[in-house]
């Protein structure tokens, strides 16, 4: 397989699974953590290495290494694997996702921001989401008539705050993610909801046109419910874990053990919120963008601009919210082709950036 994002949380977990399936790792793609690089390349011993900065490359204990995201695209296109596992962050993941399509390769999909901003354009049959939630979704998913499809939220590291105190939040505050350690990108998004904004647009693309929503689970361990039309729900139980999804993605078969079950004796009891706006401002925008799934890309550049302007301390936490929904107002031109989402991305960026 191809792995993009080797050394964040979802790679390092996606190289475990492969480890345990005994897959060939033909490609790493990493960006600056070349110490733990390293490490997995003495373990898994992959063709080829691409890291980001060119400054880089001599650390790196490999005989084949490049750099930059034209790189990423070239190995994809040279690479004979045909599963590519996509767990880049951020708007850079998109262009190797539409490479690896246009080679014909099946993708094991992380990165939200490939659907977000380009699903209109995604042949998503080809894809296998490795996200909790749409995993849940998937493995709940039967012959019967569905009534809406929910997905769960922890409520990141402010569910519990004074709405007041938000405006003082820091970079630091938003890291104390509540259940579980990931990127900062990913906390940040957690913290404001972006996140489970763009996971709602992705079941969108991934399962089609219907009734779509999101709760707060406190304790992260139901993933997605589905409501039927006959009146019952059914919900997805497991402990937080990207292995099992994961797994999937990896091996359509797969029949392992790997994760313990949920024994609900020992949790006790569950705890169920609604996300609100005053909390989450960004929620408010939730309805009209799932009707205009296209217009993800305008959510999708905003956030990443006003995220960058939010780590330089040139504007306060609740101002990324803020950002987002004047871009979203401001910009309502749907991409007509993926040079148009490009395009959009772009002037987005320019449009927060000068804010």
């Amino acid at each position: 397989m191809i792995l993009l994002g080797s050394t964040g949380s979802i790679g390092v977990n996606t190289l475990e699974i492969a480890k345990k399936f005994s897959i060939d790792v033909e490609v790493l793609v990493a960006g600056k953590n070349i110490e733990l690089l390293n490490r997995q390349i003495a373990e898994h011993s992959p063709r080829v290495v691409v890291i980001a900065d060119k400054e880089d490359v001599h650390k790196v204990e490999h005989s084949r290494v490049y750099y930059g995201e034209s790189a990423i695209l070239e190995v994809i296109q040279d690479a004979k694997s045909s599963l590519l596992v996509n767990a880049l962050v951020g708007f850079l993941g998109l262009r190797p996702t539409l490479k690896a399509l246009e080679c014909g390769k099946k993708i094991a999909l992380a990165n939200k921001e490939s659907l977000v901003a380009c699903g209109a354009f995604i042949d998503v049959s080809k894809i296998q989401p490795i996200d909790s939630e749409h995993f849940g979704l998937w493995y709940l998913m039967q012959n019967r008539p569905v009534s809406k499809m929910i997905i769960t939220a922890s409520g990141g590291a402010f569910r519990d705050w004074e709405i007041a105190k938000l405006h003082t939040a820091t970079l630091k505050d938003t890291q104390n993610h509540p259940n579980w350690s990931m990127g900062q990108k990913i906390t940040i998004d957690s913290a404001t909801m972006v996140n489970k904004l763009f996971e709602l647009l992705e079941a969108r693309w991934l399962f089609g046109p219907g009734k779509y929503d999101a709760i707060i689970e406190t304790k992260s361990l139901i993933h997605a419910l589905i409501d039927f039309k006959d009146g019952s729900t059914t919900a997805h139980f497991a402990h937080a874990s990207m292995q099992l999804p994961i797994a999937y993605a990896l091996d359509a078969d797969m029949q392992e053990n790997i994760l313990g079950h949920v024994d609900l004796l020992e949790v006790g009891s569950l705890e169920f919120r609604e996300i609100t706006s005053n909390r989450y401002p960004v929620w408010q925008i939730k309805k009209d963008l799932l009707q205009n799934p296209e217009r993800g890309v305008v959510v999708n550049a905003a956030n990443e601009a006003a995220i960058e302007k939010f780590i330089a301390r040139e504007i306060g936490f609740m101002d990324i919210s803020k950002h987002i929904i004047n871009a979203y107002e401001k910009f309502h031109r749907l991409p007509k082709n993926v040079e148009d989402v490009f395009a959009i991305d772009t002037e987005v960026r320019d449009f927060v950036r000068h804010i």
